[in-house]
Order: C-alpha cells, then sequence, then structure tokens
C-alpha cells in the first residue's frame, strides 16, 4: 500500500449505534502503525446469526487490542458495501475488515480503498488476486459443501436418491458453498430442485415447501446455513416429510442440539467467533508487523454429527443473538 502523508486523526472519546470505539491507525505511515493508536473499519455483510456473531467476535477481540472499531451493515447490498468502505474511508481508518456481500462487489472496495491508501482485509472469501490485500481470514467454502455432500454419500450407501438445494444470497459464500455440494454427490443422488433461502429462515421455509411439494419423494437437502435450515425443517415437518435429512453448516449451540434430537443429520463447522477474533488479531500484526504472520489465514472446518458434537468450536463469543 502507498504511504500516506494525512494528518493524524484525532481520537474519538465514544462512538454510539453504527460506530463503536476502543483504540486505533492506519498502514499508511509508518510511525502510526508502529505504535501510535490504530482505527480499524469493519464491514459487515447482513444481520443473520453468522454476521452477528462475527460482528461481537470483532467488537471483543478489538477492544481486547485496545483498537478503536468503526462497524457498518451492508445487508447484503453490494452498493450499500461500497459506500460503507467510502464512509470508512472518510473516517481516516487504517485499515476496513470486510465481510463481502458479493464477489462482484470487491473489485470496487478494493480499488477505492487502495486509491485512498488504506489496505483491506477479509473474512471468508478472497478473490484469486490478493495482491491489493493486507490479508484475510478465509473458510474453504466449497470443501464446506463437499463434507456434506461426503456425509449424503455414505448415508445413502449407492441407493438412488433425490436431493434438494436451498441456497443463500447469490453471491460469494453461498455459490461456493452449493456448488461444493452439488458437483461432489455421486451420480446416485440427483439434485431436482435448487432455489435461494436468501440466508432467511421464513423464506427458506416457504422454499421448502414449495420444493417438497413439488418432490414429495425428496431424502435428502443441503441448506446453506442453520438459520434457514430450522424454517426448513419446519416445513418439511409440516408436509409429514420428516423423514427428509437435512444437511447444513454453522455449528451453533442450536444446531448442535438439532443434531442431537435428530432435526439435523450433519453440519460443517464455521465459527464466526474464530473468524472474527483472527480477523483483528492478524490485522493489527499486519499493520504494525510486530511478529511474523500469514497474509492469508484458512480457518479449519470440520464435519458434525450427532457422534462428534464435543468437537465443534464455539460458535460465538455469547448466546443472545
Amino acid at each position: 500500500m502507498p504511504m500516506s502523508t494525512r494528518p493524524r486523526r484525532a481520537l474519538a472519546a465514544s462512538v454510539v449505534g453504527t460506530t463503536l470505539v476502543l483504540s486505533g491507525c492506519g498502514a499508511q505511515s509508518q510511525s502510526r502503525t508502529a505504535s501510535g493508536p490504530l482505527a480499524i473499519g469493519f464491514v459487515n455483510g447482513s444481520d443473520t446469526a453468522f454476521h452477528t456473531c462475527l460482528r461481537k467476535a470483532v467488537e471483543e477481540e478489538a477492544t481486547a487490542q485496545r483498537v478503536t472499531l468503526y462497524t457498518a451493515n451492508s445487508r447484503q447490498d453490494p452498493g450499500t458495501e461500497l459506500s460503507n468502505i467510502q464512509d470508512m474511508i472518510a473516517r481516516d481508518v487504517d485499515a476496513v475488515i470486510v465481510q463481502t456481500v458479493n464477489v462482484d462487489a470487491l473489485e470496487d472496495d478494493i480499488a477505492k480503498a487502495k486509491k485512498a491508501g488504506i489496505p483491506i482485509f477479509l473474512t471468508t472469501f478472497v478473490p484469486e488476486d490478493t495482491a491489493d490485500l493486507l490479508g484475510a481470514v478465509v473458510v474453504d467454502l466449497r470443501k464446506v459443501g463437499e463434507l456434506d455432500a461426503d456425509w449424503v454419500a455414505r448415508d445413502a450407501a449407492g441407493r438412488q436418491v433425490e436431493v434438494g438445494v436451498i441456497a443463500g444470497a447469490p453471491g460469494a459464500a453461498s455459490d461456493l458453498l452449493t456448488s461444493g455440494f452439488s458437483e461432489r454427490l455421486p451420480a446416485n443422488a440427483e439434485v431436482v430442485a435448487t432455489a435461494p433461502g436468501m440466508f432467511d429462515a421464513a423464506k427458506a421455509q416457504g422454499v421448502a415447501a414449495n420444493m417438497i411439494e413439488a418432490h414429495p419423494d425428496l431424502r435428502y437437502a443441503f441448506v446453506a446455513n442453520e438459520e434457514m435450515a430450522f424454517g426448513v425443517r419446519k416445513a418439511f415437518d409440516a408436509a409429514a416429510a420428516e423423514d427428509v435429512r437435512i444437511v447444513t453448516v454453522n455449528g451453533t449451540d442450536e444446531g448442535l442440539a438439532a443434531l442431537k434430537d435428530g432435526r439435523f443429520s450433519a453440519t460443517v463447522t464455521n465459527s464466526a467467533m474464530r473468524i472474527g477474533e483472527l480477523a483483528v488479531e492478524n490485522t493489527v500484526d499486519l499493520l504494525r508487523k510486530y511478529k511474523e504472520v500469514e497474509k492469508i489465514t484458512e480457518l479449519p472446518i470440520r464435519l458434525i454429527t450427532e457422534d462428534n458434537t464435543e468437537l465443534a468450536p464455539m460458535y460465538c463469543p455469547s448466546n443472545d443473538y
């Protein structure tokens, strides 16, 4: 990132609403990032349980790191995401952590920030070209989908079965999850329906109701997060399709409970808490250059069933989301 001659900011005393204060600085001036206070922006992608837990983890780690944090929510809209990036630039932050809503949105986000001399750190997803990024904490989302598909393959045991896919919102995370799942399935497992649930439980419930009506022989459903999966379970149960097995993503406390009582069959861990913690830790370390830090850190994932729920990492800093 180019060096900046921007004047040092005055620290805010407190922040409320979309902005939260802790303590901070930038990758632009060597003296600021080496020892001065740091200010970091966090642009979140939505307000699902995952995004809420991610925000809490970022906030808590920023407090622990004595970093000033400004937060914004793009609510699944690429235009709002770019506007939020511009707002962080106007705040003269030292870096922006971004949970993007869409792969296509990233190009403009990164270009805007680069022009202003402010580095971008990504969570969950990275584009192929990472040259202009400060760093990232990523989840192999295709692998997440593949692990669920492998469970379906083992459970189906060669039988011809029908499978439904309930995606999230079109964009980076959902597209990678669903393609990883669908492309990994064996030939005996046919995807007969795919529809977006928009990461919303009520919408996913409606999608599932239509899906089971159109495909009464459905045997498995891949659902792109547990929040939607609860709505999907309600729809299937209401249609007397209790035998449809749901595989999903996240590893929340509620999701683990659903594995234990049979509502879900499998989930893949994707700890929002650990992603948020690492995002702040690595951003600070990369800015200050106190120690060697990998530019791209991959978060470990694990398939969880009723037999190994104790192996799931903590998902959220607290359970009150």
